[in-house]
């Protein structure tokens, strides 16, 4: 099953997507079963962050070739670190480049893990049944600020840097899937989703013996690769069994 969040006349809706249609729904799916309440068409949906969570977890270096290429130690036990909603933005919304970045500015094409119910010192068993489904995301970097900066406050948490979307996906074995970032139709990355030092599963028993997940917390799950982007761009994430993520990108003050 397919659940995303859509603009309606301004307004947030949960949906369950079709083929032709989204389903409205009267509530969030992800802790009950709500009604449906209507729909809209699937083509000229406007596509919202699939869920705002209560805490935005996201994985460093979790992938060997990304580790060998920074030059990075891999990790020996799995670590989380915090991004900000505010970075959120839907699939087909514009990624904003702030007119002051200087340098690399980069797109890293990750899995996102839904958390579907509250655990606290899970078993790994319990890890996988506490996934409520899979996202895309795309995690947008501003390397200068990166470096320059002593925490990660705006290179990685501006607005419009975090596009997640189209949907949660909560029917696949997302492990087994192929990641693929493209910018303008050109592939320029393509790795196996699974090719991770430590999974979902073992961040999350990590996470959950220090600290409580909720339903709704989201889980960023790293990258192989990244690629540099710029204004003018369209950059598309795509996750085979989950979906396509796309946004154009823009210069702060100006549209494409």
């Amino acid at each position: 099953m397919r659940y995303a969040r859509v603009s309606v006349d301004g307004r947030a809706v949960w949906g369950r997507v079709g083929e032709e249609a989204v389903e409205l729904l009267s509530a969030s799916p992800i802790e009950g079963d709500p009604e449906v309440i209507g729909s809209t068409p699937r083509a000229t949906a406007v596509w919202l962050p699939p869920v705002i969570p209560p805490v935005f977890y996201a994985v460093g270096f979790n992938y060997p070739r990304h580790i060998a290429h920074a030059g990075a130690a891999t990790p020996e036990r799995p670590e989380v670190g915090y991004r900000a909603n505010n970075a959120l933005t839907g699939h087909g919304s514009p990624i904003v480049k702030p007119a002051g970045v200087e340098g690399r500015f980069e797109a890293e094409p990750e899995l996102v893990a839904v958390i579907g119910r509250t655990l606290r010192h899970a078993t790994h068993e319990e890890a996988r049944r506490a996934v409520f489904g899979w996202t895309v995301g795309n995690d947008v970097s501003a390397r200068t600020w990166q470096h320059r900066d002593r925490t990660f406050w705006r290179s990685k948490n501006s607005d419009t840097f975090k596009p997640m979307g189209p949907w949660i996906e909560t029917d696949v074995d997302a492990l087994a899937q192929t990641t693929t970032l493209r910018v303008n139709g050109e592939v320029r990355a393509a790795f196996p989703t699974g090719d991770m030092v430590f999974d979902p599963f073992d961040h999350i028993v990590e996470i959950t013996r220090h600290i409580t997940l909720h339903p709704g917390d989201v889980l960023w799950m790293g990258a192989e690769s990244t690629c540099r982007i710029e204004p003018g761009d369209t950059v598309e994430v795509e996750i085979s069994g989950i979906g396509v993520l796309s946004n154009p990108v823009h210069l702060e003050g100006k549209r494409a």
